[in-house]
């Protein structure tokens, strides 16, 4: 790979000819080399001059690599330090990392493993400064929702994000359930000029439709039956902010009728009433179903879906982001084991090999509920296999189809039927007895639990 602009990179060796040799073959690869005989100047370099990069010896006269890189990592930590190290001083290499190298190469060096390295390093450096660019573009204020990503999916979103907050324009957020549509849905508002002014947020698939119309547009004293005052609607409530219109194919079309209305006239009109009121709302919706197939099957208004399809933000499910499944996990263990008071290392190399081999049906929420599942079982310091719903476990490849490992378990292992009436047992005594909360920590239904309670003998 050649780098489209000229990298910078700073090569330090107390070597001449090592260092002459690897200035001539890095200037092939298109990169702009400077030099430093020590550790002492490589420092001095850097608190001078822009790099990229540095590649250093760890065994210098003045100054050590190790040194230097905890001072260079001091003065700009963003900057990638690669470590040359001898191939019996392989403990330096540890060192190194400790303080925080990138990585470390063996000498003698293979040239084809540098160039990799260093490209790689130059990639890392670049993914780094892109996300300090989107986090300055999504400001630093105290309510911003915290999306965690690190994938090619996520970067995009938070572009299309960043880009799209500050606009006045209508946003139709698409996902499937548990991708976190209302949190690029807050996002959006707090990243807008309207963040000083309510985010007002309503489910349209929880209200029925004679309901929904009067929680949206309000309605006069004596509208209905029950209807003993005046009521704002949420679209008063939003006025000068954003309201979140969650599920919005779940809407009838008469309902869909009177939203388009709002959009194309800003005015509504309360239930029961002949005034048309002003509005100034941005209206941002979501949706886990395809419009476009509900558009030429006739569930939803063509007119409508345009009107809000202005700018679609496409939240991409867990399976395609699996780079980021390491960081929401460890996101979610530390947020639970603060609130469970347990003091919580992290996840065993299985049971986070199977999170990654797992299809997330039900995407980060679910992945959430699983965290928070094993934090509350958890006796030891490191959530482990027996932690984890079975639904995970069991579709683990070096599992055999009832459960069992493929290979004989050692003496005193359990069977998966054990670890899941522990596990059911200890999640009721957390939620002091409540079946609906512990069946929503299981990842499970209540009737899945209460069947499972009554093959067990418990009620």
């Amino acid at each position: 790979m050649t780098a489209n602009r000229l990298s910078r990179i700073l090569i330090v060796d107390d070597d001449p000819g090592h260092l002459t040799t690897l200035k001539t073959i890095t200037r092939s690869w298109g990169y702009a080399v400077e030099t430093a005989d020590d550790g002492d100047r490589a420092v001095e370099r850097v608190t001078t001059d822009p790099f990229d990069l540095v590649l250093m010896d760890v065994r210098m006269a003045k100054m050590g690599g190790i040194e230097a890189l905890e001072q260079i990592r001091s003065y700009n930590p963003s900057i990638p330090v690669i470590i040359m190290t001898a191939y019996s001083s392989v403990e330096s290499a540890v060192d190194a990392l400790k303080a925080g190298a990138y990585d470390y190469l063996i000498k003698p060096l293979d040239f084809e493993v540098l160039k990799l390295t260093l490209e790689r390093a130059r990639e890392h450096a670049g993914l780094k400064a892109e996300n300090e660019l989107l986090k300055r573009k999504l400001r630093a204020d105290p309510d911003t929702p915290n999306i965690i990503g690190k994938s090619a999916a996520m970067r995009a979103l938070l572009e299309m994000l960043a880009m799209t907050a500050p606009s006045e324009a209508t946003v139709l957020v698409n996902g499937e359930s548990g991708t976190g549509k209302e949190l690029i849905a807050r996002s959006l508002h707090v990243n807008s000029p309207r963040k000083d002014q309510p985010l007002v947020i309503v489910n349209c698939a929880a209200i029925t439709e004679t309901l929904l119309e009067s929680e949206l547009f309000g309605h006069e004293k004596g509208a209905f039956t029950g209807a003993d005052r005046r009521r704002e609607g949420k679209f008063m409530q939003a006025d000068r902010g954003t309201i979140f219109l969650d599920e919005i194919a779940e809407t009838t079309p008469t309902m869909q009728a009177k939203l388009l209305r709002v959009l194309q006239q800003k005015e509504i009109q309360r239930v029961g009433g002949e005034a048309v009121i002003p509005v100034d709302v941005r209206i941002v919706a979501a949706t886990n179903r395809d419009l476009e197939v509900e558009v030429a099957e006739g569930r939803f208004r063509e007119d409508l879906f345009y009107r809000l399809n202005v700018m679609p933000l496409n939240v991409p499910p867990l399976r395609e982001r699996l780079d980021d499944i390491p960081l929401l996990a460890d996101y979610f263990l530390k947020r639970y084991a603060e609130k469970n008071r347990k003091p919580v290392k992290g996840f065993t190399p299985l049971s986070m090999d199977m999170l990654l081999k797992y299809d997330w049906p039900g995407n980060v929420r679910e992945l959430e509920n699983a965290v928070e599942r094993a934090v509350i079982l958890l006796t030891g310091d490191h959530i482990t296999e027996k932690q984890l719903p079975l639904n995970i476990v069991r579709k683990y490849p070096e599992l055999d189809r009832s459960g069992a490992s493929a290979s004989p378990p050692p003496d005193g292992t359990r069977s998966l039927e054990e670890i899941e009436r522990e596990a059911i047992t200890a999640t009721l005594q957390a939620t002091d007895g409540n079946k609906s909360e512990a069946a929503r920590r299981l990842g499970i239904t209540r009737k899945t639990l209460h069947n499972k309670l009554k093959s067990y003998g418990i009620g």
